[in-house]
């Protein structure tokens, strides 16, 4: 699967990612071929959930039904879209820019000609190895380290960083207009807690959308972030708690004082370490993630969501462990794929699906 990229300001994970293209059908000299377990999950070593136990619970009752599989699909969404992938690599849209950046699946040839792909304004090159961070080449001139982006109504800063992403990840859109519809429509301010909330732009749509929120992300600079986010959109006024601190110290803290959420985001990424060199693996501490998660639900809860990033498994694995999780609740899980279609250059040519991430979702109904 995708790898989470990294965040400005972190350390990274081992391991190795280096991804290209080669455009066959015109000779161009091949690039190093990307490896699967690439960046996306090495970003977040400073901004993980540190493993503190506590025994899981003992679920009784029914599974919740189960809606398999399920994939949720975009074209794209405000100013994005994927135009072309291939060889290793995509062209997406993000505003007024064109851009180029590693991308291990997209295994096939590009659909269109390398004419395209020469003419854009950013690509994602250099040293790509996970020990190292990644470079920049602009083709046509320099440009500045942010932009503004608008993604569901909400403006943020993309950002050029040495970590491949430009700080939002647009597979999400799915999940964030299931938010924004179950906010709109509820007849009451949800409460909405985004763990590993990154930039913020998910917590700026639900709080746009009429949501309270509560924003966790250890990585100081991705607050930083995420407040710049708010300002640019002048949307300091709404609700948002924005916390920095460990996912799993804070749900953990939340579960102990009786706090309950109506909506849970989490995003946690396959590894990484904490601040104090805890460490962090998906598949050993994610049960008791979402075990917690599950206590801190409110009894009128719309949904708890998670993604899943940079891991070696059928979407089945993740969508078991949510059933189990959710045993005696009702309801359904779905579970299956994030995908994004190619949108070619107008934004409105659908073309192939480039799998992203496998998600998981209990809604009650």
């Amino acid at each position: 699967m995708k790898q989470r990229e990294g965040r400005p300001g972190q350390k990274k994970t081992s391991g190795s990612s280096g991804e290209s293209r080669r455009n066959d059908r015109t000779g161009r000299p091949p690039k190093p071929v990307a490896r699967p377990a690439a960046a996306r999950e090495t970003v977040r070593e400073a901004a993980v959930p540190v493993a503190v136990e506590r025994p899981l619970m003992t679920r009784s009752g029914e599974r919740p039904v189960e809606r398999v599989p399920v994939i949720l699909e975009s074209l794209g969404a405000g100013d994005f879209h994927l135009i072309d992938s291939g060889n290793g690599e995509k062209l997406e849209q993000y505003g007024p820019y064109r851009i180029i950046r590693p991308e291990a699946q997209a295994l096939w040839r590009p659909s269109l000609p390398a004419h395209v792909w020469e003419k854009v304004d950013a690509v994602f090159t250099g040293d790509t190895d996970e020990e190292g961070s990644g470079r920049w080449r602009f083709p046509k001139v320099a440009l500045g380290e942010t932009w503004p982006l608008n993604l569901l109504g909400v403006d943020f800063l993309g950002r050029f960083t040495s970590f491949r992403h430009v700080g939002v990840f647009p597979e999400q859109i799915v999940h964030w207009s299931w938010m924004k519809e179950q906010v709109e429509k509820a007849g009451r301010p949800l409460k909405v807690l985004n763990l590993f909330g990154y930039t913020g732009v998910a917590s700026l749509v639900a709080a746009a959308a009429g949501a309270e929120v509560t924003h966790v992300d250890a990585s100081k600079k991705a607050i930083g972030w995420a407040r710049e986010n708010q300002a640019l959109g002048r949307m300091e006024k709404l609700p948002i708690r924005w916390i920095c601190e460990d996912a799993m110290k804070f749900i953990l803290r939340e579960e102990r004082r009786g706090s309950q959420y109506d909506i849970i985001l989490t995003d946690p990424p396959k590894f990484g370490r904490g601040p104090n060199g805890e460490v962090w693996h998906l598949f050993e501490h994610l049960p008791l993630m979402l075990d917690v998660c599950r206590e801190i639900l409110s009894p009128k809860a719309v949904g708890l969501v998670l993604t899943a990033y940079s891991i070696r498994a059928s979407f089945y694995s993740i969508h078991e462990l949510m059933r189990e999780t959710m045993r005696g609740a009702g309801g359904v899980v779905e579970s299956g794929e994030l995908v994004i279609r190619e949108a070619g250059t107008d934004g409105k040519t659908p073309g192939r699906a480039l799998s992203t991430s496998l998600f998981s979702r209990w809604v009650p109904k």
